[in-house]
């Protein structure tokens, strides 16, 4: 599995990760594309930091929101939606071009990554934003029991996609994240290093009722929001090179 990171989110003098330390240990770098955090300077940073490490860089668009970082659902006619987001993916493909990277594939944001695993309308809008854009990218959404119904989704666009599981979440028993708002929705560090060996070994998670689910994986999310999960990237990084 590979691991990837939102990053490049902080906005001006608002600051958000531990972006330098945590960029020597990931694979992909989500980069923020100015629409729900981020700003010119730190997308440029954040993409020479990523060139520096040879980081895989992919756009990380999401809704117009950056009052509410990217967390609120948005009602954008399809039209609207597929122009705000080939506009973010060619902010990105344009700065990182300047630094020497190439991007790579994009992962939606916040509620516009949830809307896309909920709603078939907006991925649907997604997918054929993605596969439209001026040169060949992947596509990132969560890996769910229904990865074949996107798989089949993708292919009529000609669209490669990565399957994603996040190591300090929750899941439900259809492979939905559990809702924050619900007790137990994020893992602390031994959950998580335990539902992290279990996706490298297994290809398997436990639900919150204590299901077994399969899921393909591709890409494994975590966060380094602060000194704590950046001491467990590092362990996670470690676990899967034993593994």
């Amino acid at each position: 599995m590979l691991l990837n990171c939102d990053l490049g989110e902080s906005f001006g003098s608002w600051r958000m990760g531990l972006d330098e330390d945590v960029m020597p240990f990931l694979d992909q770098a989500n980069v923020a594309c100015g629409f729900h955090g981020g700003d010119p300077l730190t997308i440029e940073k954040t993409l020479k930091l990523a060139a520096e490490h040879g980081v895989s860089v992919g756009a990380h668009p999401a809704y117009p929101d950056l009052v509410g970082f990217g967390r609120r659902s948005m009602a954008l006619s399809a039209d609207e939606l597929r122009s705000t987001l080939l506009y973010q993916i060619a902010a990105i493909d344009g700065m990182a071009k300047t630094v020497g990277v190439e991007l790579q594939y994009v992962k939606p944001h916040g509620a516009l990554y949830n809307d896309m695993m909920a709603n078939p309308e907006v991925r649907k809008t997604v997918m054929q934003s993605v596969a439209a854009y001026a040169k060949p990218l992947t596509l990132m959404l969560q890996a769910t029991s229904d990865t074949q119904k996107h798989e089949s989704e993708a292919t009529s666009l000609n669209l490669p996609l990565y399957f994603e599981a996040f190591a300090d979440r929750c899941y439900d028993d259809d492979g939905r994240l559990l809702s924050r708002r619900k007790p137990g929705a994020v893992h602390d560090r031994d959950r998580m290093l335990a539902q992290v060996e279990q996706l490298a070994r297994e290809s398997t998670v436990t639900t919150v009722s204590g299901e077994t689910l399969t899921l393909q994986v591709d890409s494994l999310c975590v966060h380094g929001d602060n000194a704590e999960g950046v001491q467990a990237i590092q362990e996670i990084r470690q676990l899967l090179a034993d593994d």
